[in-house]
């Protein structure tokens, strides 16, 4: 006996319909664009707590600073595809309303003979107002970007940003801050370097640089050497070279309370490397401790696999592998320099920087731990 259909079996379910989201109030959303030598990067959030939410973002390889090094300009073509990218950045912004943001250009612009006129095209073609802005800004937005990285324990800092045209080095002692305030001791950097007398416990700035060699400024400086440990080997030598005036390497310093942190595509994809991930995860790298045995073991994997070998490496990316070695290079120059057991990883950077700094300026994030 064939079983009985329940009454109504055939109908079509009813749909539950969820309410559409609150858009976000235009007044609170800020925007961060960072336009560097490789790459163009935007995001947009608004404050949450001590921290924000991100509601959009973007982020394409544009190699605006290809040939540059040659040439000591700006190409038509790589300025053609930065264009178009920016204008996808326009759409989003003006889709969002975002009315607070921060939109700046970095090395590739500082050195090129040529941005005026590109800042000019840019404004002409998308509305977009870019500004170039000087190393020590740059510098000093990474670091912001990295507080809350920071160890309670950690009484010497170093922050490494590794772009694609320049690499800057922040070295900060936070060890008269008490513990629980060191976070917060790095984001009032926000402020400048050396800022004006506060009733907060301070960080001190103990020097900075930044070196006008990044991924892409390294790997061109040495495209003509073709065995390839050699050229590894010739670029991290010479990013050593270059770090001579850094006060901090004339003195041997101590592993115990000395954190470095490193922010870029080559720190984020060798702790993915060493992670083992296929599918970069952001939620598993950003905050990863790695020791200095460990990232070059990763190093050394990297050369045994040779430049057809990191090609097809998942765990590298299409868009990473012809830089992978140039940024490598540096990292081990700074690991030889600086050997350390709490290199921390941050997949963060100037946009988080700058997005911080903004919210910080007009009061907008609350006071507490990140």
């Amino acid at each position: 006996m064939a079983p009985k259909r329940r009454r109504g079996a055939g109908a079509f379910p009813k749909a539950v319909e969820s309410p559409a989201p609150n858009p976000p109030n235009p007044d609170a959303l800020y925007a961060a664009l960072d336009l560097g030598t490789n790459s163009c990067r935007m995001l947009i959030a608004q404050p949450k707590g001590s921290g924000f939410h991100v509601v959009d973002s973007f982020s394409k390889s544009v190699q605006l600073g290809a040939g540059l090094e040659r040439t000591g300009r700006l190409s038509r073509s790589s300025m053609a595809r930065t264009v178009q990218a920016l204008r996808i950045c326009q759409q989003k912004l003006k889709r969002n309303k975002v009315r607070h943001m921060r939109l700046v250009a970095t090395e590739a612009c500082r050195r090129a003979r040529n941005a005026r006129d590109f800042i000019r095209q840019v404004k002409r073609d998308t509305g977009l107002t870019l500004e170039i802005i000087q190393p020590e800004e740059e510098a000093r937005l990474a670091v912001i970007s990295c507080a809350p990285l920071v160890s309670t324990r950690t009484e010497q800092l170093m922050v490494v940003d590794i772009g694609g045209g320049s690499t800057e080095l922040v070295w900060i002692d936070i060890s008269s801050v008490p513990r629980r305030d060191r976070p917060a001791a790095i984001m009032r950097l926000h402020a400048g370097f050396h800022p004006a007398e506060s009733p907060f416990p301070a960080a001190k700035v103990v020097d900075w640089i930044s070196v006008p060699l990044g991924v892409a400024t390294l790997r061109d400086q040495f495209n003509d050497v073709e065995d390839d440990a050699a050229r590894f080997a010739l670029m991290s030598w010479f990013f050593e070279e270059n770090l001579l005036d850094f006060a901090p390497y004339k003195d041997e310093q101590t592993r115990e309370g000395f954190q470095i942190v490193g922010t870029s595509g080559t720190v984020t994809t060798v702790a993915a490397s060493h992670l083992g991930l296929k599918r970069y995860d952001r939620t598993k790298v950003d905050g990863l401790r790695m020791t200095s045995d460990q990232i070059d073991k990763v190093i050394r994997g990297y050369l045994e696999l040779g430049p057809q070998g990191r090609r097809r490496d998942p765990r590298i990316g299409e868009d990473r592998h012809a830089l992978i070695m140039s940024g490598s290079a540096i990292l081990q120059a700074l690991l030889r320099c600086w050997p350390t057991d709490r290199l921390s990883v941050a997949d963060r950077g100037l946009r988080e920087g700058l997005l911080y700094a903004q919210m910080s300026a007009d009061g907008v994030l609350e006071d507490g731990p990140f």
